[in-house]
């Protein structure tokens, strides 16, 4: 049963509270469309989700229904419950204004950065120096040269990923502004967000 549910505007971001136990579906709606996601235990934000300690509590930079996600304490901070894309990021930080200076000689850009930092504040989390998300559908490749690339996204339209959260959270989505590469398709679409 739905309890709560959004739509994200392409290139906006979205900030909610997630309860011990409920379930977050984050759902690709035209395809092709990266969704940044983070999220912090809801009455201590110094413990967030953290990439690096689940791949190494997983033994692995990929997860698969079943699977925890970890938070910078090595606790369980939610569960993958379904996944129907199989394909997402854990290595790349949040784009910021600064990264599309560089990469792309841009100015004042929308950022998952930004939209993170403002969806947060409502919450009275302050703006951490970066973000390191859980890119959902982000198709980051690796190959034996060591070289990293960022290829179209596998999701096609309607597919999504459920996570059951292991405590209290607060929880931020960011429908990724990037048009610029291949990381949306090049071309920024919406991102819808239901709680069970």
């Amino acid at each position: 049963m739905i309890k709560q549910q959004w739509i994200i505007p392409a290139t906006q971001g979205l900030g909610f509270k997630l309860m011990k136990g409920q379930v977050v579906r984050v759902t690709d709606v035209e395809g092709e469309q990266v969704a940044d996601f983070v999220a912090y235990r809801a009455n201590n934000p110094s413990e967030r989700l953290d990439p690096g300690v689940t791949m190494d509590a997983l033994g692995t930079m990929s997860v698969k229904p079943g699977d925890i996600i970890y938070s910078n304490q090595y606790r369980p901070l939610l569960t993958l419950v379904s996944d129907t894309v199989g394909r997402h990021d854990w290595i790349n930080p949040a784009c910021r204004p600064e990264m599309y200076e560089l990469l792309y000689h841009k100015h004042r850009h929308a950022s998952c950065y930004d939209n993170l930092n403002q969806a947060l504040a409502e919450f009275v989390i302050p703006s951490p120096d970066q973000h390191y998300p859980f890119n959902l559908f982000m198709n980051t490749v690796i190959h034996p040269s060591g070289q990293i690339s960022i290829e179209r996204p596998l999701s096609k339209a309607g597919d999504y990923v459920e996570l059951r959260a292991e405590m209290d959270l607060v929880v931020a989505v960011s429908a990724c502004p990037c048009e610029e590469s291949a990381c949306n398709g090049y071309n920024c679409t919406p991102i819808a967000v239901e709680v069970m």
